[in-house]
């Protein structure tokens, strides 16, 4: 995996531009952890304030100074696509090697479980889930229920690759060699869906950012947790872009535009190096 992440920042221009955002954005991140306010306070510094020396990036109605609120929140929307991503793989990557391996009635139990996933519409069933657990609702519980319905996609995506390694000749001598099914799944096959795991991951990570973003803006999360949802619902509530404090919705959602572009292009990246076509077409035929 490491000598994949060389390649790709050697050859591709994209994986680097997509590592540069990421680390601006994880930058924002890190700096949460020096904010000189605490991050549910309000008015503690001069409300309505254009961006300047003083406050780079200006200041909210609530009296927030929105630099360090958007680090909070960054870090929030990270770390909550970073846990719906995380879950997600371990749910994806244990129905999708032993579905493919196994095969048979297990195959056909686990994709059955898998396309009724498929099928459920999740964006209604968040909607629903925010209205039953209002008073109890937590970043926490938001980022497991999302990650519960958000892995089957990927589950059928490493299956299909299973189901080829399943027969190659490695694969067969270790089973000859004493190998069960979870040492060979876990040994020789997880391996080589690394690269189709780590884009798939990105691919994850952008669309739960993406659909804790919308649930947000729309009141539908707990709103006294600073996301980047959180920092637009506020300014909304408060008609920042009618009163003219554009810098209350422009900051956040610049930074999570940068989020999703180099997420994006780390994906794209790796599909382009998993099709031998495309990774050949960008070396040269080295590697």
């Amino acid at each position: 995996m490491l000598r994949i992440l060389r390649d790709l920042l050697r050859y591709n221009r994209g994986f680097g531009l997509g590592c540069f955002l990421l680390l601006l954005v994880a930058g924002m991140a890190a700096l949460s952890a020096v904010s000189p306010y605490p991050p549910l306070d309000v008015y503690v510094v001069p409300p309505d304030m254009p961006p300047s020396a003083e406050f780079i990036l200006g200041t909210t109605s609530r009296g927030q100074d929105v630099f360090w609120q958007l680090t909070l929140a960054i870090r929030n929307t990270l770390l909550f696509g970073i846990t719906v991503a995380v879950l997600s793989r371990i749910i994806s990557l244990t129905v999708g090697l032993l579905a493919g391996y196994l095969g048979g009635a297990v195959d056909r139990v686990l994709m059955s479980v898998n396309d009724t996933f498929i099928i459920i519409p999740l964006f209604p069933i968040l909607v629903l889930f925010y209205f039953v657990m209002r008073d109890n609702m937590s970043w926490t519980m938001l980022a497991v229920v999302t990650a519960s319905l958000g892995w089957s996609y990927d589950a059928r995506l490493i299956r299909s690759m299973a189901m080829s390694l399943r027969t190659r000749e490695f694969t067969h001598q270790a089973v000859f060699s004493g190998m069960r099914a979870p040492e060979v799944v876990l040994r020789e096959h997880l391996p080589y869906v690394l690269p189709i795991v780590f884009s798939t991951t990105m691919n994850n990570m952008n669309w739960s950012i993406g659909l804790e973003v919308t649930l947000s803006v729309l009141g539908f999360t707990d709103i006294n947790t600073p996301t980047i949802g959180g920092m637009i619902y506020w300014a909304n509530q408060h008609a920042a872009m009618v009163s003219g404090i554009w810098w209350w919705v422009a900051f956040p959602v610049a930074l999570v535009v940068c989020l999703f572009v180099g997420l994006f292009l780390l994906a794209v990246s790796m599909n382009e190096y998993i099709d031998p076509r495309s990774r050949l077409a960008r070396t040269g035929g080295a590697g």
